[in-house]
């Protein structure tokens, strides 16, 4: 019986084979082959160009082990990741709750769009733009103080809090996008039956829409988490001095000292750490989904 099944399995692969072909080609090309030559990369003394000389060696990674400023911006860079996880699951769950359950027809459509409307500006337009609201004479601050009868001096740049507001701006929408999907898949009549039954709203909420919702909110975090950790331009341009983390020393290694083995090094070092912490977290995270 499952040689049968093998078998039939085989033979069902086959037609989709040419359509699975580009992709898988694309794949090879654009992401297995550089990240092979970063590997390769990450275990050299040197770039082998213009005739430089090189070797193989263990000392890009034992740079990490050794210097506990490595680690010390890892954490920083994990601890930012868990925040803007978090504050964009406060503000994006609610709003796609509103967006599947609340609003119906176009009104759904113009918030839907404004929802996605990030996705079609450049990134660097998006966190120059929070430059101008959060500097000091900015338009927060004129705003503020236009309305209000005293005089305040908001001046968020390069700060801390500058950093989380650029990145929840960036990656919400993938928040609201992940469970506006579950929650609309979830009938209707399941939170009328726990409502006739007796329950609260807040009691509907806990016990049916957020576990039936919870494989949105997963996948919503980990697509948020993920880059954010190694995220450099927000850091960056929003932070200043305070906006050095892991992911900005790495943007370091490759433009400014040109030391592309020590980038690609903690490169993966970052990639196996967060490996790590998803591997750790499947076992809960799959009870919750």
């Amino acid at each position: 019986m499952a040689d049968q099944l093998a078998i039939g399995s085989r033979r069902g692969l086959r037609p989709a084979l040419p359509l699975l072909l580009p992709a898988y080609l694309w794949l090879t090309v654009a992401i297995f082959l550089p990240l092979s030559a970063m590997v390769f990369f990450s275990f050299m003394t040197d770039l082998p160009l213009a005739g430089k000389e090189w070797a193989f060696t263990l000392g890009n990674y034992a740079a990490f082990f050794s210097q506990s400023l490595y680690s010390k911006l890892l954490l920083a860079s994990l601890r930012l990741g868990l925040e803007v996880t978090l504050w964009c699951v406060v503000i994006g769950y609610p709003a796609a709750y509103v967006l599947a359950k609340v609003l119906k027809g176009r009104s759904r459509e113009a918030i839907f769009l404004l929802v996605i409307l990030p996705f079609w500006s450049n990134g660097l337009v998006r966190i120059f733009s929070w430059a101008m609201v959060l500097r000091e004479g900015g338009i927060l601050d004129t705003a503020l103080n236009t309305v209000l009868p005293f005089k305040i001096n908001i001046d968020l740049m390069y700060s801390y809090p500058a950093v989380i507001i650029g990145l929840v701006h960036s990656y919400v929408p993938y928040m609201v996008l992940t469970c506006y999907l579950t929650l609309q898949a979830i009938d209707d009549s399941l939170i009328e039956a726990g409502r006739s039954l007796g329950a609260s709203r807040r009691q509907v909420l806990w016990r049916v829409i957020i576990p039936l919702s919870m494989p949105g909110l997963i996948a919503g975090s980990a697509l948020i988490f993920v880059p954010v950790v190694g995220s450099f331009m927000e850091p960056r341009i929003l932070g200043g001095r305070t906006g050095t983390f892991y992911g900005t020393v790495i943007e370091d290694q490759f433009v400014a000292v040109f030391n592309w083995p020590l980038g690609a090094a903690l490169s993966f070092i970052l990639l196996a750490v967060v490996l790590i912490i998803l591997a750790l977290a499947a076992p809960v995270l799959r009870r919750a989904g």
